[in-house]
């Protein structure tokens, strides 16, 4: 699992950051890429990464604004062009599906593939298989906005090959069937009880991932306990009147949630075109005696997101 920051801006581009999307790859996981955010020009940009189009599953929008929205229907059309055949489900506030729509039938352009739409309403899951539930809530933006959290299952035990092994036991599809937790009887009637040889399960990861806020107890909630926060620090550490004023948050604030909500990782996103250079890493100095481990984000920085251990670290 890893995040990769496609545009990292606030409001409209400029010449070291595009507005706002960010892909969580899921690769291993499921062989797939969800999108967060399409800002103007995401697919220029995913032309500088490894990602395929075809391959991305979900899209996640926080909100109707411009710098999050504007890059949709180009991106939809190439991803028909390149081959994308699969289902692809895009899920925002209402009105995401009006705006696809007329985008594309006013362009008269023809996908190949079809798109199912979740126009969130309400608080609560959004969406739960085998591998992750995703969560959303509203945040406290000037038009309707939602963050989201992402939880990964957790990952069953490994089998203990070691133990069997020490037992004389040989590899072969007996190994298959203890893994699945199953009571097994040997040829000379030893019963052996699959659980014993399973190791202990790994916990699955959390990402929340926050659209324009103010300060809001529902980033806290969503960021609760989370290995990674993706939260907006459109303005510094002072400015909180003029954050509270244009509905954003400060990077202070951001801290303080990271905080609260026990995060490992606190990655600062949505970042004005006012701070450039020192002054955008500056972000993040300001707030480290807050919290410690935060990092203002860069168009396609990419970030692992480990399991933890079994220390819980």
């Amino acid at each position: 699992m890893q995040i990769e920051f496609l545009g990292t801006g606030a409001g409209s581009p400029s010449k070291s950051r595009n507005v706002s999307s960010l892909a969580l790859r899921l690769l291993e996981e499921r062989n797939a890429i969800w999108l967060f955010d399409v800002g103007e020009a995401t697919q220029h940009q995913i032309l500088n990464t490894t990602i395929r189009p075809r391959k991305i599953e979900k899209i996640f929008i926080t909100h109707l604004h411009g710098d999050h929205i504007f890059g949709l229907p180009g991106l939809l059309s190439s991803r028909s062009f390149q081959g994308g055949t699969e289902p692809l489900t895009i899920y925002g506030p209402v009105g995401i599906k009006e705006y696809v729509q007329t985008s594309l039938r006013i362009s008269e352009s023809r996908l190949s593939y079809p798109i199912k739409f979740v126009e969130i309403t309400d608080d609560g899951e959004l969406f739960s298989d085998q591998t992750f539930t995703v969560y959303a809530k509203h945040l406290d933006h000037k038009i309707a906005c939602f963050g989201y959290r992402v939880v990964e299952h957790d990952h069953p035990g490994e089998l203990r090959v070691d133990k069997l092994r020490a037992l004389g036991i040989p590899s072969g599809p007996i190994y298959g069937q203890i893994k699945q937790g199953k009571i097994v009887t040997l040829d000379d009637g030893t019963v052996l009880n699959g659980q014993d040889f399973i190791g202990q399960p790994q916990k699955g990861r959390i990402v929340a991932i926050l659209g324009d806020t103010r300060k809001t107890k529902n980033a806290v909630e969503l960021a609760q306990d989370a290995d990674v926060l993706v939260h907006e620090s459109t303005f510094g550490k002072g400015e909180a009147k003029l954050a509270h004023n244009y509905y954003h948050s400060t990077s202070v604030q951001a801290a303080n949630i990271a905080k609260k909500a026990h995060v490992h990782l606190l990655l600062l996103n949505h970042i004005s075109a006012r701070y450039v250079g020192k002054t955008a890493n500056d972000l993040a100095y300001q707030v480290r005696d807050i919290f410690p481990n935060t990092k203002v984000v860069r168009d396609f920085s990419i970030y692992d997101i480990p399991f933890k251990n079994k220390g819980g670290e």
